[in-house]
C-alpha cells in the first residue's frame, strides 16, 4: 500500500484542527502572516458548528477590539513575562525523580514533573500522568495531550508560554485514580512548583486537580462554577482532556472555560 504524500497528511491535520475548533464551538478562524491579523492580511476561514454563533469567539471582523481573539499572545506575554527560578525548578525535579514516598516509586517507568517556560504565568495542573507521560516523562503527550495543545493554542499561546503539571507526579497503575494518600505525599512538590512558577492563573483540569488546588470537594460542574483560589490566585476548573475524547460534547464547555481563563489571566497581568 502505498505511503499517502505529505500533503495528504497536511490536510488530514488540518481537518482534525477545524473540526476539533468546530466541537469547541468556535465559527471563525484569522489566518494570517505572523503575528499581524490586520483583515487585509488574513483570510477568515467560516466553519459551521454547534450552538449560538454568538456564544464563540468574536468573529474576525471584531478580531481589531478584541485582545484575545486578534492573536496578540506576543504583545500580551511581553508586558507579562515572568522570571522563573530555573535553577531552582530543576533541583525539585530532581528530587522528584528520586521520590520514594509512596508506593508509586515501584511501577513507575520515570517521573513526570512538568514543561513549559511558564513565562507568562498561566500553568495549567492535571490529574496524573498516563501510560505515554510515563514512558516519556513529559505531562501530556498522548491523545489527551494533543487535545490540551491545541485547546491552548485555541486562546492563543503554545504550550512553551505556559507551564503544564500534574497533581501526582508518576503513573498510578492502570491510570486509575490517584489514592488520597498518594495526593498528600506528592502534593508538597506541586506546592513548590507554585512558589517558584508564581503564577497569574491556574487552569484545573478534572476533578481531582481542582480539589487538590482549592482544598474544596465539589462536582466537577459545581467546580466550573465555583470562585476557586489558590493561595489568592485565581483557579479557572474545567473538564480534563480526557473526558472530552470520551464525551465530546464536552468540548464547547471547556471552551468556554478556557476563553474565561484567558481573561482572568489578562487582568491580573
Amino acid at each position: 500500500m502505498r505511503e499517502p504524500d505529505e500533503l495528504t497528511v497536511l490536510i488530514a491535520a488540518a481537518k482534525r484542527y477545524l473540526e476539533d475548533r468546530v466541537s469547541m464551538g468556535e465559527t471563525s478562524i484569522v489566518v494570517g502572516s505572523g503575528s499581524d491579523s490586520r483583515p487585509k492580511r488574513g483570510l477568515a476561514l467560516s466553519v459551521s458548528g454547534p450552538g449560538d454563533p454568538a456564544a464563540g469567539p468574536p468573529r474576525a471582523g471584531k478580531a481589531a477590539s478584541s485582545g484575545a481573539a486578534r492573536g496578540d499572545c506576543h504583545e500580551d506575554s511581553a508586558r507579562s513575562v515572568i522570571e522563573v527560578d530555573r535553577r531552582a525548578l530543576g533541583e525539585v525535579e530532581k528530587r522528584v525523580s528520586v521520590c520514594t514516598l509512596c508506593p508509586l516509586h515501584k511501577t513507575r517507568t520515570q517521573t513526570v514533573f512538568g514543561t513549559g517556560s511558564g513565562k507568562t504565568g498561566l500553568v495549567f495542573v492535571g490529574e496524573a500522568p498516563g501510560r505515554d507521560e510515563d514512558l516519556q516523562g513529559v505531562p501530556f503527550v498522548g491523545r489527551a495531550g494533543q487535545l490540551l495543545t491545541r485547546i491552548i493554542e485555541a486562546i492563543k499561546f503554545s504550550r512553551d508560554d505556559v507551564y503544564i503539571t500534574n497533581v501526582i507526579k508518576c503513573r498510578p497503575e492502570g491510570n486509575r485514580d490517584p489514592l488520597p494518600d498518594e495526593v498528600r505525599l506528592c502534593s508538597p512538590y506541586l506546592v513548590r512548583q507554585m512558589e517558584l512558577l508564581k503564577p497569574r492563573a491556574i487552569c484545573a483540569l478534572g476533578r481531582f486537580a481542582a480539589e487538590a488546588l482549592s482544598g474544596v470537594k465539589l462536582s466537577m460542574a459545581e467546580y466550573r462554577r465555583a470562585d476557586l483560589s489558590y493561595n489568592g490566585v485565581r483557579v479557572i476548573a474545567t473538564y480534563h482532556p480526557a473526558a472530552c475524547l470520551r464525551n465530546p460534547d464536552l468540548k464547547k464547555l471547556v471552551w468556554e472555560d478556557v476563553q474565561k481563563l484567558r481573561e482572568v489571566w489578562k487582568n491580573s497581568a
